[in-house]
């Protein structure tokens, strides 16, 4: 079986923001990262190379593979900014219509600039998807 290449690591998230070239975009990624460990109450940390991740949780594959990932999280892409919202953004119809602008594809939202986000929104989104993950959670929020 494959190894996983979404796994956390070591590195250091702020060095890894730190090097986002995009000034505004690394601006966007410090606004993100304090909402989501307000909101998840779980300490950053990187899942592969790209990826800043919060909390984590257990899944099993009917194929019997299984595993543990993040509870939701952010990259900076190049072109987007992409959130991970882990149940998909597909049971949240009302707040993914309030959010603003972004685009979607399989399962996570884009954003070219937060400044174009309500970010009551997505600080909603955040919480109500993580809250929907809540049974499968393996670190515990402390609200």
């Amino acid at each position: 079986m494959a190894e996983l290449k979404t796994k956390p690591s070591k590195d250091s998230v702020s060095g890894f923001l730190g090097k986002v070239a995009d000034e505004t975009r690394r601006n966007d990624c410090q606004v993100i990262l304090k909402l989501m460990v307000e909101v998840t109450k779980a300490e950053p940390e990187m899942w592969g190379n790209s990826i800043v991740g919060f909390g984590r949780y257990r899944y099993k594959y009917e194929s019997g593979r299984e595993g543990e990932g993040m509870i939701t999280g952010f990259s900076p892409r190049k072109s987007d900014l992409t959130l991970y919202i882990m149940p998909g953004f597909e049971p949240f119809p009302d707040l993914m219509g309030r959010l603003g602008k972004y685009k979607t594809g399989k399962s996570c939202p884009y954003i070219k600039k937060l400044d174009g986000v309500d970010l009551n929104v997505l600080r909603e989104l955040v919480d109500k998807s993580i809250t929907m993950m809540a049974d499968k959670r393996v670190d515990k929020r402390v609200d």
